[in-house]
């Protein structure tokens, strides 16, 4: 099962984790979390990776009406979107929000992961410019 839509960037890895702000908040998203796993994993483990950001997104009306279908999507919730540095190119994904739909099996699910689905992918298109 495939649970992300990816697009790879040829820029480094601070830009294009400005320019994921910058395509999210113009469709509506905002960052609730931010997650720095590169300094995290220094942090408690020692370990050096490369850079990888998870930055939890949100558009609130589609996570009101989300939670309006079904109170316990919350457990989903933000829409993750990883930033992540790789051999010299920056990929960008985000989570498909039609998990929702799979996990749950609720059909009143299906327009709000619609149309998040469709913007996080307007958004990724932005990025691949």
């Amino acid at each position: 099962m495939d649970y992300g839509i990816p697009v790879t960037l040829d820029v480094p890895f601070a830009d294009a984790v400005e320019r994921v702000r910058v395509a999210l908040a113009e469709q509506g998203f905002g960052i609730l979390t931010e997650i720095d796993v590169r300094a995290t994993l220094q942090a408690k483990l020692g370990e050096e990776i490369e850079d990888y950001l998870i930055l939890g997104a949100c558009n609130p009306p589609l996570a009101h009406r989300a939670l309006q279908a079904d109170p316990r999507i919350g457990l989903l919730l933000p829409c993750n979107v990883v930033v992540r540095a790789t051999g010299g190119r920056t990929v960008v994904e985000a989570m498909d929000p039609q998990l929702m739909v799979r996990v749950t099996e609720q059909p009143a699910l299906e327009a709000v992961a619609d149309e998040a689905a469709a913007r996080l992918r307007a958004a990724l298109d932005v990025l691949a410019g």
